[in-house]
């Protein structure tokens, strides 16, 4: 007989997190289970990076904002609450001031931390773009590379290409080899 390990649901979940051995610590839900996410000096320099980039063309572009390591939840599913190490929203959606926001955001970025193989980033891409995101970058600090991707494209940017904002983030585009610089 296999025992199938329970599922964790959100409100489960939540009620961990709170707990005050884990306030300082960093968690997702991904499918009922929770991951601890764990990230390395490159993973937050790369991340500083990211969210400095966008931040600084949303000062001129203002269509939206850009966060770090904030938890979303895709409506009605009961088992998931995502971190993406970066995330852009599109408009001026209401705040969320408390526990994980009820949808995803326009842009999801992750970062591969040394523990994340890459059939795990492309889990997390597809996920991502199935549950509301309209572009994922996934970036590979050792590779210096990033996998751009929607719906209908997926692409291997090099340090010698330019990344593009396309609809979700209109008029950004930047070379890739910027995300690397403080390496």
């Amino acid at each position: 007989m296999v025992v199938q390990p329970k599922l964790i649901t959100v409100d489960e979940f939540e009620h961990y997190i709170a707990q005050s051995e884990n306030r300082d610590r960093l968690f997702e839900l991904i499918n009922g289970e929770i991951v601890e996410k764990v990230p390395t000096e490159p993973h937050g320099i790369v991340t500083g990076t990211t969210y400095r980039i966008l931040d600084e063309f949303l000062d001129d572009h203002p269509i939206g904002r850009v966060t770090v390591e904030t938890r979303y939840r895709p409506t009605d599913d009961q088992y998931n609450n995502r971190i993406p190490d970066v995330s852009f929203v599109a408009g001026n959606k209401p705040l969320q001031w408390e526990g994980a926001v009820n949808y995803l955001p326009d842009l999801c970025v992750e970062i591969q931390s040394p523990d994340d193989s890459p059939k795990e980033m492309l889990e997390k891409a597809l996920f991502y773009l199935e549950h509301g995101a309209r572009m994922v970058w996934l970036i590979y600090p050792k590779q210096r590379i990033v996998e751009f991707m929607t719906a209908k494209e997926r692409l291997l940017l090099t340090e010698d290409d330019t990344i593009s904002g396309g609809d979700v983030l209109p008029g950004f585009e930047i070379s890739v080899k910027e995300f690397f610089r403080r390496l």
